[in-house]
């Protein structure tokens, strides 16, 4: 079975609705679809080659995020890719909230993501012929993974401050806050090595990081000397801890606002750039492949612009479909940016204060 709307190169945007109804032709395929899918298809109530038409009529599936904790990754990796599918590594999501799920990220999504990433950098101000240092968790969560390909690809060398997220969460949660302090500032021990010696131009972090740097003054100034750009993520970033960065701490560094989720395969949302206002709004990078809504966790009507309400995203490739998967955020919609933008964009991103009935915590990520 060829499919080649689902292999067009970054940069090459299919036809929304064209793209929904190959991805439905694939994924519940016998021969192409996952295992999983496959076998789920018996209790949809409804036909996703048939029924399934447009961007619109994702809403028809179930939320079955949290029935993927009790998936093996093998079960979710469509068949259509052969016996030995070129699987870039299995990346985790959850583990605080509950079990954790595991899916497998294939090369051809993960080398779309770099491609994304290559013509962000260029946006953003990164320069060539400096280095890049990554404050983020490594394995089993991926965000490292992600930005040591994109380095290779862009030419910079990266160094990695690994962090361990869970464990951060489990202190604070059994009221252990002066470890987990103790934790993040042994964080700050490694990031000063790279900094003082490293040539670092390009910092990826989480905001809970970044507010520790800011009480130290030599990692301030190591920044404000030679770095151009920090983007943040992982974690909630209030409106005046954003405008104290940018026009206090480090008036010459672009910084500028992530979103990702595991169960999107990575990164899948960015700040508008050139828009200044109150808080960053981040629009999806990658549509029609991840996309965004913005819905009442009560009702799951969407709800207006500029109100709050719970992120819903819809991820739709050819190696991973995950709909109508309601993430642990609180956000604001927003307006799309272009007109042909599929679904929301997205701002003041916050955790909500329970998920599925347990807190949620932020940690450092």
């Amino acid at each position: 079975m060829t499919t080649p709307i689902l292999d067009l190169p970054f940069g090459e945007r299919p036809d929304p609705d064209e793209f929904i109804r190959a991805a439905m032709a694939w994924h519940f395929d016998p021969d192409t679809g996952s295992e999983f899918w496959v076998e789920r298809a018996k209790t949809l109530g409804f036909d996703p080659r048939s029924d399934i038409r447009s961007w619109d009529d994702l809403e028809l599936f179930p939320n079955v995020t949290d029935e993927i904790r009790d998936v093996p990754a093998a079960q979710l990796i469509p068949r259509g890719y052969g016996a030995k599918p070129d699987v870039a590594g299995i990346i985790e999501s959850g583990g605080t909230t509950g079990a954790p799920k595991c899916l497998p990220l294939l090369y051809d999504y993960a080398n779309r993501m770099v491609q994304r990433d290559m013509y962000q950098f260029e946006r953003y101000g990164i320069q060539h012929g400096k280095n890049w240092l990554s404050i983020t968790p490594s394995g089993p969560h991926g965000a490292f993974e992600e930005v040591r390909r994109s380095a290779r690809e862009w030419g910079a060398l990266v160094f990695a401050v690994d962090m361990d997220p869970r464990w951060v969460k489990k202190q604070i949660s059994a009221g252990n806050a002066a470890e987990a302090g103790a934790y993040a500032e042994h964080i700050l021990d490694q990031a000063t090595y790279a900094l003082r010696l490293q040539n670092i131009g390009y910092l990826r972090l989480t905001p809970p990081v970044l507010a520790r740097i800011a009480g130290r003054d030599e990692l301030v100034d190591k920044i404000n000397e030679n770095v151009d750009v920090i983007t943040w993520g992982g974690a909630s970033m209030d409106a005046d801890s954003r405008d104290f960065y940018r026009r206090e701490l480090f008036p010459d560094v672009n910084i500028v606002a992530g979103f990702g989720t595991t169960m999107a395969l990575g990164s899948c949302a960015a700040e508008r750039l050139g828009v200044d206002t109150e808080d960053a709004i981040l629009d999806p990078t990658i549509d029609p492949y991840s996309t965004f809504q913005v819905r009442n966790p009560d009702t799951g009507e969407i709800v207006e612009y500029g109100e709050r309400g719970q992120l819903v995203v819809h991820h739709v490739s050819k190696s991973f479909l995950l709909p109508n998967n309601a993430e642990r955020d609180s956000v604001i919609r927003h307006a799309p940016s272009r007109g042909d933008q599929l679904g929301d964009s997205i701002g003041s991103i916050a955790p909500l204060d329970a998920f599925k009935g347990v807190e949620v915590i932020e940690g450092v990520y």
